[in-house]
């Protein structure tokens, strides 16, 4: 709490104006003048909401002693935001505002205190002496903390799970007694989620690769885990948007976009915040405080709230690609992609009239995220984290979504909700760190339709609250780049040959020419092949074959062809497969076409984002 004390010969205000934050006030609190006053100006900040007690008896405790040295003989309250670029959320103002003046009422002092929220005129004639201007600053406690925490963060450190592995034949095993030899990256995964930190003790390996080639990099001008991204790895990016909202597209979701910023008061939103695990970065405008988005879930709601929704509409599913969120994640948890501060996230919220409705979707967006995984071609595991009587009741069902898969997952159980929803799953992904990162998640939620006040008319006429499933079919498109990079990294450490996808290799195709003679063959081939829609270049920089080469595996290069004389004079291609360990193969030119078109069949195409010579190119790093 900021307070500046003023001994003034008199202070006198006007309420003008309301703003969105106002208190509601009687007519005669609209006007104000008291003489021979201590006028303080209180800004009640932040610090102040982990220990209102302390704040309140501190701020008394200095304002009685400014008073008792000066000689005043009235105190005037006046709210001054101004004081404080950290200020408190309004209602919490009015209220310890409203505590001050009780308390110095209450002990005798005459007491005025101007209205909270208002524009205001005031005059004021402050006295000359040495004390006559004095400030203050309240610190209440030692438990004062830099930011508050939701409920359910704090809920999520003090959860207390069952572990267990549900396997092939259906049964439930605990954890501990689980045999886990033939399933070691399963046991990685339930390591990490019971003894593990989200803490980065050493740079993971996909920090070298995203910056070696040129994808993305650290941004120094901008706030912790806010990064640059490079043409190259843009254009992945986009690609992998491009592909989920696909397929979403083809599963019947309606696209929409809303505000990346919501009121930090109003009364839906504030307390949803306290069920979501997140911290919030905050902003402040026109005299009112805002939060950034971390997920599109605040629009989606408020939208829903506003809609005519029929029973015959359900399930109803609507979709965003949020750029961007935003997640103030503590610094020791912020690595390269797999944790960021801003990030992008497809976001889709089904609603649905009952829970078996609920769970039909739950299967088919489980099916969906099993598909997503397959397409960027990576290792995954699956958890399931539910209510244990939700489980209890639904035994078989969780059994159904294990037989998708094929494959022992791990079940979180929990003797109570802490949070909205009672049953998600997660496909994870593990890194060369030994640590885990979710993709894929969708959650039933029981509560926020009604909270939100979401309904639909069913065939009777009657409003009902339905269900409602979050679902990231793919999770952050950031981390996904982070999974790639990371699996390709330990597959590079068993001696394999580490790639991208196809469909996401920024350039699938290199030519390199074996001397100069046969650029002007090179140009040609790759404007026919870059006709098929094949994301092609050619190295025409005055070096050896060989260090030519060098540079193409090095930026995995999916297919190099190496044009001389023999390949000129013949019309066929030499070629570099690199999913075969360099094999090197002569193949007509169509035989490529069809090759990369089987490979990439059902993906998005983007062109290439940079010159199609690697000598005209700049250099990123």
């Amino acid at each position: 709490m900021q307070l500046l004390l003023l001994h003034s010969d008199f202070i006198e205000y006007t309420a003008l104006k309301k703003t969105p934050v106002a208190e509601e006030i009687p007519d005669e609190q609209k006007k104000g003048r008291l003489e021979e006053v201590l006028a303080v100006f209180t800004a009640v900040e932040k610090g102040d909401e982990p220990d209102e007690k302390a704040a309140i008896t501190e701020g008394l405790k200095a304002i009685e002693d400014v008073y008792k040295k000066v000689g005043a003989k009235s105190i005037m309250l006046y709210p001054y935001a101004h004081l404080s670029p950290n200020l408190s959320k309004p209602d919490f103002a009015v209220h310890v505002m409203k505590a001050l003046e009780k308390g110095l009422i209450d002990s005798g002092y005459i007491v005025k205190r101007a209205p909270f929220g208002y524009y205001k005129t005031f005059n004021i004639q402050c006295k000359g002496h040495p004390l006559a201007e004095l400030s203050r600053r309240i610190m209440p406690g030692s438990i004062q903390k830099e930011e508050s925490e939701s409920k359910a963060l704090k809920a999520e450190k003090s959860l207390k799970s069952k572990w267990f592995i549900l396997n092939t034949s259906g049964k439930l095993v605990e954890a501990e007694d689980f045999n886990f030899s033939k399933h070691p990256s399963l046991k990685i995964f339930y390591d990490y989620e019971t003894k593990g930190t989200r803490n980065a003790e050493s740079e993971p390996p996909h920090v070298r690769l995203m910056k070696d080639m040129e994808l993305v990099d650290y941004e120094p001008g901008s706030d912790t885990g806010n990064l640059r991204w490079y043409p190259k790895g843009s254009l992945i990016k986009r690609l992998l948007e491009e592909h989920v909202t696909q397929l979403l597209a083809k599963y019947g979701t309606m696209q929409v976009e809303t505000p990346i910023m919501y009121d930090f008061h109003h009364p839906a939103l504030s307390k949803y915040l306290h069920r979501f695990p997140a911290r919030q970065y905050t902003i402040q405008s026109d005299d009112r405080e805002f939060f950034l988005r971390f997920s599109a879930c605040f629009g989606q709601y408020l939208m829903k709230h506003d809609m005519m929704i029929s029973y015959k509409n359900l399930p109803l599913r609507l979709y965003e690609l949020t750029h961007y969120s935003f997640r103030r994640e503590q610094s020791g948890e912020v690595s390269g992609l797999k944790r960021l501060r801003s990030f992008t996230m497809p976001d889709m919220h089904t609603l649905c009239t009952d829970m078996e409705q609920a769970k039909a979707e739950f299967i088919e967006q489980f099916k969906l995220s099993m598909q997503w995984m397959d397409d960027i071609g990576v290792e995954y595991g699956v958890a399931i984290r539910m209510l244990k009587s939700y489980y209890d009741e639904n035994t078989e069902f969780v059994e159904e979504l294990m037989r998708f898969v094929d494959r022992p997952i791990l079940i979180e159980l929990w003797d109570e909700r802490f949070f909205y929803f009672v049953m998600k799953f997660e496909f994870t992904v593990n890194d060369a760190l030994k640590k885990s990162s979710t993709l894929s998640t969708v959650q039933i939620d029981v509560e926020n339709t009604e909270r939100f006040d979401i309904n639909y008319i069913d065939k009777q006429g009657e409003k009902k609250h339905p269900l409602m499933l979050h679902a990231s079919i793919s999770g952050s498109i950031d981390r996904n780049l982070y999974a790639i990079l990371e699996y390709q990294a330990l597959r590079s450490k068993k001696g394999e040959k580490a790639m991208l996808p196809i469909w996401l290799s920024p350039t699938q195709v290199r030519i390199i020419p074996v001397s100069e003679d046969h650029l002007d063959y090179c140009r040609k081939l790759l404007e026919n092949l870059e006709e098929h829609n094949i994301r092609i270049d050619l190295d025409d920089e005055g070096e050896t074959v060989g260090k030519k080469i060098r540079r193409a595996e090095k930026e995995w290069i999916p297919y190099i062809i190496v044009i001389g004389d023999k390949e000129r004079d013949s019309g066929d291609i030499t070629v570099r497969i690199r999913a075969e360990k360099g094999n090197q193969k002569s193949l007509k030119t169509r035989d490529l076409i069809d090759m990369i078109g089987k490979e990439v069949s059902g993906k998005p195409y983007l062109p290439l984002p940079l010159h199609r010579e690697l000598s005209k190119r700049p250099s990123f790093r």
